[in-house]
């Protein structure tokens, strides 16, 4: 085994720490409970925000209005 010197060990354990550190602080923010669900529901709005979905869920919407006004007719 080749002789090293152990200030040089020293640094490289350091920048390893250094390394580690930051990796774990990353994974930490990546899954933090409260980041995922904002990330999910900045996804679901802007699926929902496109002008298709607008468009079928009015229609849904329209359709359940009607079809709940006819069965309230029908009493």
């Amino acid at each position: 085994m080749a002789d090293r010197d152990p200030e040089v060990i020293k640094q490289e354990i350091a920048a390893a720490r250094d390394r580690l550190a930051s990796t774990v602080d990353l994974l930490a923010e990546r899954a933090n409970p409260q980041r995922v669900a904002e990330d999910a529901k900045a996804k679901a709005l802007g699926f929902v925000n496109q002008p298709k979905v607008k468009a079928a869920l009015a229609g849904v919407g329209a359709l359940t209005f009607l079809g709940m006004l006819r069965r309230l007719r029908r009493r």
